[in-house]
């Protein structure tokens, strides 16, 4: 492997570890600040003990991710400082206004929040809760901007060689950032039920602290089978974006070749490992590409034929994770959907406890697909129709990505199980009484 590759394996690699902590805490947060507002105002101790015990492993979670994410960021510099040099000026004051406005509020009242108990009245501490939840996502917008300015660039020129911020409000008004806000916030509330309502499945199969978990569940799925359906919905609306921006990735999610009108979509497509272009396809819907691409069955959907071979993206991958994505994302409102109407009886329903607890990990795998779509997908751009990604590395031997690589690894591997241990241990245990 050349560097390039290295470095792209690297940056992927702490992404996707990083992105294991990011969806529960933009979630929980807000569920654990919503159980702290019931506690203010009816002043039942049960809802204060679920905040407490969901917030203890919402602090794991937290600490976890911002040791990933910093070192995450760092990687900008070491192994793409040509694309930092090139979108710095807009890339950069992003992630500063984030650090500044967001993350150092969130850091701050997180501190307040934990050492607080006794020294706040139930509503000031309630209030602190909702901080933090909202410094949270706030802090995902400004990430997600910046994402979004590599997805659809806006409100730049270019000047000696570099695109140069013109236009700050068409930056952050950019439709494809907010699009993907919404899809990324509703499906990190789905990460967050899922793991409220997993681990309440495991302590109500065993009848531990019954009203307790009984009372989590309910809210868990209650949130839950709203956000999944906001997920679906919203998907969809993205969809139309990427159709309209991306067209190469459309359709390579669809492993779509020839360019016609009334596409259809293939229910059962299944791409040849050694030649993309060679797919089984079988039980064909008439026109539903056209329509779920632009709304309208008789649209013209452009194939991949008609992009130049070194402008296509890896079909193979987007393909295939498109798959996985839609396939969670369909399962986890009919999961939801029966907890959320059997919520009162739900302990005389054994299986589907079960069910729920080796569901756990559905939405982050899902959100790992969507993610690998969104940026695998946007392939060979960095920035896209911009520079692309061979353009964007750092000028560095193969020995030192090597090397960094391999370290990074053994690191994330360790801090990894240690959070595991931490979580699954503190979940066990339950809440004290």
């Amino acid at each position: 492997m050349d560097a390039l590759m290295l470095s792209r394996l690297q940056f992927a690699a702490a992404t996707m570890f990083h992105f294991l902590f990011v969806p529960l805490t933009l979630g929980i947060s807000v569920l654990i600040a919503c159980m702290e507002t019931a506690y203010a105002r009816t002043g039942k101790e049960v809802y204060k003990r679920m905040a407490k015990f969901w917030g203890k492993l919402f602090l794991i979670n937290f600490t976890l991710g911002v040791v990933t994410g910093i070192t995450l960021e760092f990687q900008f510099g070491t192994n793409w400082s040509r694309y930092s040099a090139f979108v710095g000026d807009i890339f950069g004051s992003l992630l500063a206004i984030e650090a500044t406005a967001a993350f150092f509020l969130e850091s701050t009242m997180i501190g307040v929040w934990h050492f607080g108990w006794e020294k706040l009245s139930p509503r000031a501490h309630a209030i602190v809760a909702w901080l933090v939840a909202g410094a949270s996502n706030l802090s995902a917008v400004w990430i997600l901007i910046a994402n979004g300015f590599m997805q659809n660039p806006l409100g730049f020129t270019m000047q000696n060689g570099r695109a140069e911020l013109t236009d700050f409000v068409a930056v952050i008004t950019n439709p494809w950032a907010w699009n993907q806000f919404v899809h990324v916030v509703s499906a990190s509330f789905c990460v967050a039920s899922f793991f409220i309502a997993g681990i309440s499945a495991w302590h109500l199969l065993r009848k531990n602290h019954e009203e307790f978990f009984q009372k989590s569940f309910n809210l868990a799925v209650g949130v839950g089978l709203l956000a999944s359906l906001v997920v679906v919905g919203q998907g969809h609306l993205h969809g139309n974006l990427v159709a309209k921006v991306q067209p190469a990735k459309l359709a390579a999610m669809e492993s779509h070749w020839e360019t016609m009108k009334n596409a259809p979509m293939y229910l059962l497509q299944i791409p040849d490992a050694k030649n993309e272009k060679n797919l089984v396809q079988a039980l064909p819907v008439p026109s539903l590409l056209s329509f779920l691409a632009f709304n309208d069955p008789d649209a013209e959907v452009k194939g991949l034929k008609d992009f130049k071979p070194e402008d296509r993206p890896p079909v193979g991958i987007t393909f295939i994770a498109f798959r996985v994505m839609v396939g969670i994302g369909t399962l986890m409102p009919l999961l939801m959907l029966f907890g959320f109407l059997k919520r009162r009886e739900i302990a005389t329903y054994p299986l589907y406890l079960k069910a729920m607890l080796l569901a756990m990990p559905l939405p982050y795998l899902g959100m790992q697909a969507g993610w690998a779509v969104a940026e695998v997908g946007r392939q060979p751009w960095i920035v896209h129709g911009l520079m692309r990604t061979a353009d964007a590395a750092s000028p560095l031997a193969v020995s030192q990505v090597g090397t960094s690589l391999l370290a990074m690894t053994l690191l994330y591997t360790l801090l990894g199980a240690a959070g595991a241990y931490l979580m699954v241990d503190t979940a066990k245990k339950g809440p004290k009484a």
